[in-house]
């Protein structure tokens, strides 16, 4: 029998979208109150759910966490065998379950209304005894479920793992949720690399800087190029502050002029009123800049416009930024 892979995949894909429009429709008052509860908690979030509940349970908590709303999940079965003891009575429990008949979970419910813990339920059901025990009751019905056989959660969990990511990200806006906070709780990998790494932790100083004075020669300036290795030298006046910079394609420029480049000064063909950084912006900053400029470097520069450091793409490539 011959299955039109492209098509059935299209069908999921169209219900799917279609359960996560109709989101929207439950965006009322009880979702304010949820994201009210969160704010309001001077502890954590606890995020619970069984079998395919409790795996986009994980990812909502997960999500939670890295964007300010410190939070982590208990499984139910668990829960009910000695993991509530992680509970405080500061904590906010959010507790998913499609039917919100789920019998682990509603066997934890008695013990979290008894400890005075806000409860959030997230189902499919607001008629449901989860819903009605919740003191807010996020909705998350769908239409039908992607499954043929209407039976495998999918559209379902798309739905609840979209409601889930709302609830977040309405949070992270209420707590003025910054890159920078982002970034603390993703130091690893080129997620931390992007968001944490500044100019003055890849630049190259001192002897490794390409530097030359505005009297000097072409001819000094291409040597200095050539030694340093970046493919282009700042020019500094006689007090040290920047004049500008000469760069590998100004001096294809140059090829077309008829200039002595052992006599003439490099003052005279370099690029005056250059573009500057300095050592604290961010190295995700500085590629914006670059790209946007479409320049290869950049010199880095110190308060009173001297020339503290240097550098180019090949050195936000090694750095992982791109």
């Amino acid at each position: 029998m011959h299955t039109d892979f492209r098509s059935r995949a299209a069908e999921v894909l169209k219900i799917e979208a279609a359960a996560v429009a109709q989101l929207q429709q439950y965006l009322d008052g009880s979702f304010d109150l949820a994201c009210q509860l969160i704010l309001d908690s001077r502890g954590k979030t606890i995020v619970t759910g069984m079998g395919k509940s409790g795996h986009i349970g994980s990812k909502i908590a997960a999500t939670l966490a890295s964007t300010g709303s410190p939070a982590f999940f208990v499984h139910p079965g668990e829960a009910s065998h000695g993991d509530l003891g992680m509970l405080t009575r500061d904590d906010v429990v959010i507790a998913i379950s499609n039917s919100g008949e789920t019998a682990e979970v509603l066997t934890i419910v008695p013990v979290i209304k008894r400890l005075g813990i806000k409860l959030i339920a997230m189902t499919g059901n607001p008629a449901s005894t989860l819903a009605k025990l919740a003191d807010a009751h996020l909705c998350v019905k769908v239409e039908q479920e992607a499954c043929p056989l209407g039976l495998a959660p999918t559209a379902s969990t798309t739905a609840t793992l979209a409601m889930g990511d709302a609830l977040a990200v309405s949070l992270l806006d209420a707590r003025g949720f910054s890159a920078d906070d982002f970034a603390l709780s993703h130091p690893g990998g080129s997620l931390g690399r992007k968001l944490l790494l500044r100019l003055e932790d890849i630049m190259h100083r001192g002897e490794e800087l390409p530097v030359v004075p505005s009297n000097a020669t072409i001819k000094d300036a291409l040597l200095e190029i050539s030694k340093k290795g970046l493919g282009m030298t700042a020019i500094t006046q006689p007090d040290g502050h920047l004049a500008g910079i000469f760069t590998d394609g100004d001096l294809r420029r140059l090829l077309d002029l008829r200039i002595d480049i052992h006599s003439s000064q490099i003052a005279e063909v370099m690029t005056r009123n250059c573009i500057t950084a300095n050592a604290q912006m961010l190295a995700a900053e500085a590629l914006q800049i670059m790209q946007q400029k479409k320049i290869n470097g950049l010199i880095i520069v110190d308060e009173h416009k001297v020339p503290v450091g240097a550098m180019n793409m090949h050195d936000l490539l090694r750095a992982g930024v791109m």
